[in-house]
């Protein structure tokens, strides 16, 4: 189980860690049942999201930072402020143009973000 800080109910982000998940990636886990999962995703520029699908449905809020995301094979730029949604099995992947953070929400959660 992971360490939330507070409780469950009450997320403190400074006392969740965060963890490298690739190069010039990190993640920070909030909060999620399972049905429902938050995450922070700070990527530092030229990082890359490689391609890749999962049977979840997701939806991705540019927090900060600029992005060259890619869904289906369509790309498109998105800044701060932009959102984007990801379908079931769709391949997609991202491209940091700028530092930046991207919260996800996934459903349903993301077991495979458990197991470490």
């Amino acid at each position: 189980m992971k360490s939330f800080g507070a409780s469950k109910e009450f997320l403190l982000g400074d006392a969740i860690e965060w963890e490298t998940v690739g190069e010039g990636v990190q993640r920070q886990i909030m909060g999620y049942d399972d049905k429902i999962m938050l995450v922070h995703v700070k990527f530092s520029k030229g990082s890359i999201g490689p391609i890749h699908d999962h049977h979840h449905s997701q939806v991705t809020f540019v927090k900060s930072g600029q992005f060259e995301v890619s869904i289906n094979g369509e790309k498109k730029v998105l800044k701060e402020g932009d959102c984007f949604y990801i379908p079931p099995h769709a391949p997609h992947g991202a491209v940091c143009l700028e530092d930046g953070i991207l919260i996800d929400v996934f459903s349903p959660i993301r077991e495979d973000f458990m197991e470490k």
